[in-house]
């Protein structure tokens, strides 16, 4: 039974994995923009009306990330791209310190799996356990596919400023940062 179990887990991983993929070279860009009449901005309110398990399994409210710029990061411990990207968006919240804007990653993962990954990995910023229920989550913020790493960057007024799908272009994040910022 464990090796029907863990084929069933390597088959959705790669699943998961090539939707994101694709999703992530579908677009003509590093991002997908974000409609400009505000649709997704019920998406944010769903956002910080939850409570997530941190890692040490303690309920936190999300309201907490009110007010300041947010970059929400889904991912999951078996997405080949979100682990490629974490070293690179973890030196980047480490470097700004919350100062300008937060960051926080949502894993759409088991909690064993996101305790044990981050224990190899060290993540400069908080990490929630969404599990598949996140992916719901993500899509009321405008991820289409459903595909990993999905990125949103939400404004300090609570407005879903640009969603990324695939593999952050940390170039084009930073430009984005900067005119939240500017």
């Amino acid at each position: 039974m464990n090796k029907k179990r863990l084929a069933g887990y390597a088959i959705l991983a790669t699943a998961f994995t090539v939707f994101g993929a694709i999703a992530g070279v579908k677009t003509t860009g590093p991002a997908s923009a974000t409609p400009a009449d505000g649709s997704l901005d019920g998406g944010s309110a769903k956002l910080y009306a939850q409570s997530l398990n941190d890692l040490a399994g303690k309920p936190q409210a999300l309201a907490q990330w009110k007010g300041k710029p947010l970059l929400v990061n889904f991912w999951a411990s078996w997405c080949a791209p979100c682990v490629q990207e974490m070293p690179e968006l973890s030196a980047l919240a480490a470097k700004d310190g919350g100062k300008h804007f937060n960051v926080i990653g949502i894993g759409i993962d088991s909690p064993g799996n996101l305790v044990e990954f981050t224990q190899k990995v060290k993540v400069a910023y908080p990490v929630y356990v969404g599990g598949m229920g996140a992916t719901d989550l993500a899509r009321g913020l405008g991820s289409a596919t459903g595909g990993l790493p999905y990125t949103v960057l939400i404004g300090a007024d609570g407005k879903v400023r640009k969603t990324y799908t695939g593999r952050l272009k940390f170039d084009q994040l930073r430009a984005d940062l900067a005119k939240l910022q500017g």
